[in-house]
């Protein structure tokens, strides 16, 4: 999505390396990529020996739910499990802009839980704050929104070298909305960053994956890595499952227990390996990610996160 914390979240020149490969959440959309293949892929419901081929489209089952059981059976081992039953304590709250020529200002107040549901509600309404949490200088705001991180890390190392990051959501539909669910490590990029998830609001039946990494604070080195997930049925409608299997040597992406995606592009997996990073969930409003964007036609709208679960092999 975008990250960084010596505010070189999608620093500009950064911004212009990552449009002409493609993506780097603020894809060119005038490319748009092939639906994401590969071969030989871990599956949801196989045993990691086993391989299937990977469909073009996803056959999504509205409101699909994982078997906890059947994972812990195979040898998977649940490190973290987030309900949202009570409180955000497991999270750390964002407060001010973004980046990427986003339109949002992060706050708390856009945050809500509601029967076990995190909200997370973008409103269209003037505020004045900080462009960023790196950069206090004072900026108005057309919109409002959500995003938390997790105060844990996450990493494919050596001691856990198979680790399985899930989320139970129902995407928002709206013209201008950019949910996202994905991981990263300061300094950007030198800890990696792994979008499992980013979607337009106006595009019901597909949303992208991606990834980046660098030596330096500010510079991506991975190129060409962007996936695009078909869905055969409307995402914003119910909830559904969003996985990614993160290895040494690929990435591995599941949609509602099919494999979609076995990404061994870009050039920098393995330099993931040993890195940490927090989960991050949010909801942006305009930016890089849109060509074209119309600000007159945006309809804020809000994402449904159920659940988010960690598991390690």
């Amino acid at each position: 999505m975008n990250s960084s914390n010596s505010g070189a979240l999608f620093r500009p020149f950064v911004l212009v390396v990552i449009l002409l490969v493609g993506f780097g959440n603020c894809a060119d959309d005038s490319k748009e990529p092939a639906p994401a293949t590969g071969n030989k892929p871990d599956q949801a419901n196989l045993n990691p020996e086993e391989t299937v081929s990977i469909p073009n489209v996803a056959p999504v089952i509205c409101d699909f739910e994982i078997k906890e059981d059947s994972l812990t059976a195979k040898g998977w081992k649940k490190v973290f499990d987030e309900n949202f039953d009570t409180d955000l304590s497991n999270w750390n709250v964002w407060t001010g802009g973004a980046f990427n020529n986003e339109l949002q200002y992060y706050q708390a107040s856009n945050l809500s839980l509601q029967d076990g549901v995190l909200l997370i509600t973008a409103k269209k309404e003037t505020v004045n704050g900080a462009t960023s949490p790196y950069e206090n200088t004072q900026k108005t705001f057309a919109y409002t929104s959500g995003r938390i991180e997790s105060k844990t890390t996450v990493s494919a190392n050596a001691t856990t070298p198979r680790v399985r990051i899930m989320a139970r959501i129902k995407l928002p539909s709206g013209y201008g909305m950019w949910p996202a669910f994905w991981s990263y490590g300061d300094p950007w990029p030198t800890q990696g960053e792994i979008d499992f998830l980013e979607a337009r609001g106006q595009e019901h039946q597909q949303y992208q994956t991606n990834y980046f990494y660098g030596t330096s604070s500010g510079v991506n080195l991975v190129n060409n890595a962007t996936g695009i997930i078909k869905a055969s049925d409307d995402l914003t409608e119910c909830y559904h499952v969003y996985e990614l299997i993160w290895e040494q040597s690929m990435l591995i992406t599941i949609l509602d227990g099919t494999v979609m995606e076995r990404k061994i592009s870009g050039g920098h997996i393995n330099s993931l390996f040993g890195k940490q990073e927090r989960i991050t969930l949010n909801l942006a409003v305009g930016g890089l990610f849109f060509s074209n964007l119309d600000p007159e036609m945006i309809e804020p709208s809000i994402m449904y996160v159920d659940w988010v679960k960690v598991f390690t092999k």
